[in-house]
């Protein structure tokens, strides 16, 4: 990895975005993030207060930077909420690396984006896809698969259907999976690398990617029971999701958008667009890195 680049960042108070944030703060690397919210000054990160709404704010970000990883978007809403998060928010923020001429674009998007029929998620993500591919930046596009890891709220759900012992999962299929604090070495290394792949499909290295029954069996290792998996057909999603939309509303983590997508039996990553070794390669083990979510989720009191 090349030391001290000046590198700056969307969705740094996300998930992912924290995760790569807190990598980021190890190396020698001068880093500033966009923020919406107000956030200390601690911790070597310079915040820039903005949006991918606020193209004053967006130059501000890129301006000296030698990278650019574009890790925000949206992944619940309507078709408006997605177009605005993941495409113009996209275009937006490629004008500013652009203007600024920063070097590498590292645009993080989504396993979804190989289907864009099944989803309007996924169909917003092939759409900024395209977007980076049109922009003349030097760029790399990362299509994680499903990303887990201490912080993330978008697995608990699995977690608690764990921990009491039946897992509910769509119909028969196959998934990667990709541990957080991976993913963001991968993005560090693409930001730093002399000639890096245009397209790259990481995951925990586990060839031919996780059963559903496997996936819940390890969940249920890491709660500490025995993970039993039950697939639910496409129709009884349907319902789940339309209660899960009438009980959380706007938090609702099963939505009829994601049904869709959750039924395609295939969202394996594909090993013809793995990273080279030489690059990365993946450091957690699945097995404990599920341990290590759960046990997160329980200190936080959330099983």
């Amino acid at each position: 990895m090349v030391a001290g680049l000046r590198i700056a960042v969307t969705g740094g108070t996300g998930f992912v975005g924290s995760r790569l944030l807190s990598a980021l703060k190890e190396g020698d690397h001068q880093v500033r993030a966009l923020t919406r919210r107000p956030q200390s000054d601690e911790g070597g990160i310079a915040w820039i207060a903005g949006s991918l709404e606020d193209s004053e704010s967006l130059a501000r970000l890129a301006e000296g930077a030698e990278a650019l990883i574009h890790v925000a978007g949206t992944i619940n809403g309507d078709a408006a909420g997605f177009e605005a998060g993941n495409v113009a928010g996209t275009a937006a923020v490629l004008n500013a690396a652009r203007a600024q001429r920063v070097a590498r674009f590292v645009h993080v998007s989504s396993l979804a984006a190989r289907e864009p029929q099944l989803s309007r998620y996924g169909a917003s993500k092939a759409r900024s896809e395209a977007l980076v591919r049109a922009s003349g930046l030097g760029f790399s596009i990362v299509r994680p698969p499903a990303v887990y890891g201490p912080g993330d709220r978008e697995t608990l759900d699995l977690f608690r259907m764990a921990k009491r012992g039946l897992v509910l999962l769509p119909p028969r299929g196959r998934l990667s999976l990709i541990h957080a604090d991976d993913l963001a070495s991968l993005l560090i290394a693409l930001a730093s690398a002399k000639d890096p792949p245009a397209l790259i499909e990481p995951d925990d290295g586990k060839p031919g990617g996780w059963t559903h029954r496997e996936f819940a069996a390890a969940l249920g290792e890491a709660v500490g029971r025995r993970g039993v998996a039950l697939s639910m057909p496409r129709a009884a999603l349907r319902i789940g999701a339309m209660l899960d939309g009438l009980v959380r509303r706007g938090r609702a983590k099963l939505t009829p958008d994601r049904v869709a997508y959750f039924c395609h039996p295939d969202w394996v990553a594909n090993p013809d667009l793995a990273a080279p070794g030489a690059l990365w390669r993946p450091a957690i083990g699945t097995l404990d890195g599920l341990k290590a979510t759960a046990e997160w989720y329980s200190e936080h009191r959330l099983l």
